[in-house]
C-alpha cells in the first residue's frame, strides 16, 4: 500500500508492511514533525509521532533567539535610498 495523506495537515497513513520497508524514512519523517499512523487492514493501530520537547527545550530556545532580532520602527521604509539601487544606477 502506497502512503496516502489523510488531510492538509502533516498527518500520514501508512501500513505496516510498508513501514517495515522504509522505517528509516518514516522515522525521519516523524523527527521533521510529521505524524504517521500506522494501519493494519484500513484500521489505525498505532502512531508514530514527533518528539515532544523536553523540559526547559523552549527556554532555551527562546533564550538564543533573545536579542537577535531587529526592530525596524518604520518596516515598510526602504532599507536603501533609491539612489543607491543598483537596478537605478544602469546606464
Amino acid at each position: 500500500m502506497k502512503r496516502k495523506n489523510l488531510t492538509q495537515s502533516s498527518t500520514e497513513a501508512v501500513n505496516i508492511t510498508e513501514l517495515r520497508r522504509n522505517l528509516s524514512s518514516y522515522v525521519a519523517s516523524a523527527r521533521r514533525g510529521r505524524r504517521i499512523q500506522i494501519t493494519s487492514g484500513e484500521k489505525v493501530v498505532a502512531e508514530l509521532v514527533p518528539p515532544q520537547p523536553g523540559p526547559g527545550e523552549a527556554d532555551d530556545a527562546l533564550a538564543r533567539l533573545r536579542g537577535s532580532v531587529i526592530r525596524y520602527d518604520r518596516p515598510t521604509d526602504p532599507v536603501l535610498d533609491p539612489d543607491e539601487w543598483d537596478v537605478n544606477n544602469r546606464d
